[in-house]
């Protein structure tokens, strides 16, 4: 009886993330790639993504302390995370990413600072 009451809990969580746009599609197509062979799949990708999402991020916050800063390899450094959260379907980091490129592309460093600080809380 409590393993039902777990997987609606689970079921709910889930479905708040899609309400709240914190995941999308992809995350749904990734699920289904998930069977009797892999029964982990989608746990190891999200294991592989958040690995790889934080060496991103460190890699950045050095980019960030350089003088110059380097705008064009920092761009190139969130274009990677741009492209593994929109596969993985991490939508709240897409749009996160998107905005901070934004931010950068216009030369405001104090504001691009401020997004990727959003984007460790994401």
């Amino acid at each position: 009886m409590e393993s039902k009451h777990v997987h609606e809990q689970i079921a709910a969580m889930r479905q708040s993330f899609f309400n709240e746009e914190v995941l999308n599609e992809n995350f749904s197509q990734l699920e289904q790639l998930e069977g009797k062979d892999n029964p982990n799949f989608v746990e190891e990708v999200f294991t592989m993504y958040l690995r790889d999402s934080i060496a991103f991020l460190e890699t950045i916050e050095e980019a960030m302390k350089t003088i110059p800063i380097d705008s064009i390899k920092m761009d190139s450094i969130l274009h990677q995370l741009k492209g593994s959260s929109a596969s993985v379907g991490a939508n709240k980091v897409l749009k996160e990413v998107n905005k901070t490129r934004q931010v950068l592309g216009k030369g405001n460093l104090e504001r691009t600072k401020a997004s990727i600080l959003e984007l460790r809380k994401d």
